[in-house]
C-alpha cells in the first residue's frame, strides 16, 4: 500500500516527518490583548504535535499591534511575546514535529470581534481595545469600517515589522516561517484590483500590486538567512469578476520562486464577501496543482480534507506536496495517527503513554 502521505519532505535541509501539516487556525484566545501566547496556545499546538503532524503552524500572528485581526490575536512585535512562544516551540520539538508560524497583518480586516462567541457587528471600538484599520486603498470590506490608505512613506515600516517579527520567530525556535498574503488581509488587499486602486508604484500593474509582498519576502529572507524555509500563503482567486485570479497567482508564484520562497500554501477567497464558492471536499486542490505545475515550487493544499485516503491520494498523485488538515484536526488532534492506521503505515512516533490505545 502507498504511504506517500508519510514520506518525509525536506526544504532547505529542514525535514518534516510527513506531509500532514497543521495550518494556521486563529484561536482568538489572548484575553489580555497583549499578543502574548498563553497556556491555551501551548496545549492547543502541543496536542497537535503530539497527534503526529509533520509541521504545526501557529495562527496568524500580528507583526504590529494594528496588524491583528482582533484584540485577542497573537503578536510577535516584542520580546515578551517571543519568550512565551519559545516554550511552545520547545514542546512541539519534543514531539518530533516542526514548529512553524504565520506572520500577518490584517489590514482593512483588522480590529474586528474575535471569531467565536458573541460577535457584534462592525469593528471593535477603541474603548474595547480596537483601532483604526489601514489598507491599500480606502475601500471597506463589507460590514467593516473604511480603512485609512497607507502612504508610500509608511510602507517601509510595514516591511521592517515583518522582518523584525521574523527575527523574533527564529529566536523563539520556529523552524519554518510563512507570510500571510491571503484571505483579504493586508497583502492580499494590495494584490487584488478589487481592493487596490492606488496610482503609485504599489498599484495598477501586477508587478506594482505585488511590490509590497516581494519587498517583505526579501526583507524576511535577509532577516532569517538561507537555512530557514519560507512559505507564502495565497488566495488563488477572489472568486469575483475583475479580481485576483489563478493566472495572476501563477505569475506571482514565479516571482516568489525568484525571491527564494520555498513553498506556496494555496487557499482562496476572503477578499470579497457574498461571492459564490463551490465548497466541497478538496475544492481548492485544482488551484494548488496548477500552481505546482506552472511554478515548479512545492505547494500545500487546504480545504475540507478530512479523510486519510483522500489525503493520501493527493500526495501520491503529486497534486500537492503537503495537505494542510485544519478542521478535522480540531475535531481529532490524533488525525495523523488515525490516518497511519487506516493506511496500514507503521508509525514510529506514536506517544509512548498512548500505545495501549493502538494495540
Amino acid at each position: 500500500m502507498s504511504h506517500a502521505l508519510f514520506e518525509p519532505l525536506t526544504l532547505r535541509g529542514v525535514e518534516a516527518r510527513n506531509r500532514i501539516w497543521i495550518p494556521p487556525m486563529c484561536q482568538y484566545m489572548v484575553d489580555a490583548q497583549d499578543g502574548v501566547p498563553t497556556d491555551w496556545h501551548l496545549m492547543h499546538l502541543g496536542s497537535l504535535a503530539r497527534g503526529g503532524a509533520g509541521v504545526v503552524m501557529a495562527e496568524a500572528t500580528g507583526v504590529a499591534p494594528e496588524g491583528r485581526i482582533s484584540p485577542q490575536d497573537l503578536g510577535l512585535w516584542n520580546d515578551d511575546q517571543a519568550a512565551a512562544f519559545a516554550r511552545i516551540t520547545s514542546f512541539i520539538h519534543t514531539q518530533g514535529a516542526l514548529a512553524a508560524i504565520q506572520l500577518a497583518h490584517a489590514g482593512r480586516k483588522a480590529s474586528t470581534w474575535r471569531g467565536w462567541g458573541e460577535r457584534p457587528e462592525g469593528n471593535v471600538p477603541v474603548e474595547h481595545g480596537g483601532w483604526q484599520p489601514v489598507g491599500a486603498s480606502p475601500i471597506a470590506f463589507t460590514g467593516l469600517a473604511e480603512p485609512r490608505e497607507l502612504t508610500v512613506h509608511e510602507l517601509p515600516g510595514i516591511v521592517e515589522a515583518f522582518a523584525a517579527a521574523a527575527r523574533r520567530a527564529i529566536a523563539a525556535g520556529f523552524d519554518i516561517l510563512e507570510i500571510h498574503a491571503a484571505h483579504g488581509y493586508l497583502l492580499h488587499s494590495f494584490l487584488s484590483p478589487l481592493s487596490n486602486q492606488r496610482t503609485d508604484a504599489y498599484g495598477g500593474s501586477l508587478e506594482n500590486r505585488s511590490r509590497l509582498l516581494i519587498e517583505i519576502v526579501d526583507a524576511v529572507r535577509a532577516a532569517i538567512g538561507d537555512d530557514i524555509p519560507l512559505l507564502v500563503r495565497v488566495s488563488a482567486t477572489d472568486w469575483a469578476e475583475g479580481g485576483w485570479d489563478l493566472p495572476q497567482t501563477v505569475e506571482l508564484s514565479h516571482m516568489l520562486r525568484e525571491h527564494s520562497v520555498d513553498m506556496i500554501d494555496v487557499s482562496s477567497g476572503g477578499n470579497i464577501l457574498h461571492v459564490k464558492i463551490p465548497v466541497g471536499p478538496g475544492y481548492q486542490l485544482a488551484f494548488a496543482t496548477a500552481i505546482r505545475e506552472a511554478s515548479g515550487l512545492p505547494v500545500s493544499t487546504v480545504g475540507m480534507i478530512d479523510e486519510p485516503f483522500q489525503a493520501e491520494q493527493i500526495v501520491a498523485l503529486e497534486q500537492a506536496d503537503v495537505v494542510m488538515v485544519g478542521r478535522e484536526t480540531l475535531r481529532d488532534p490524533n488525525f495523523p495517527i488515525r490516518a497511519a492506521d487506516a493506511l496500514r503505515y507503521r508509525m514510529s512516533y506514536k506517544p509512548g503513554p498512548y500505545e495501549r490505545a493502538y494495540r
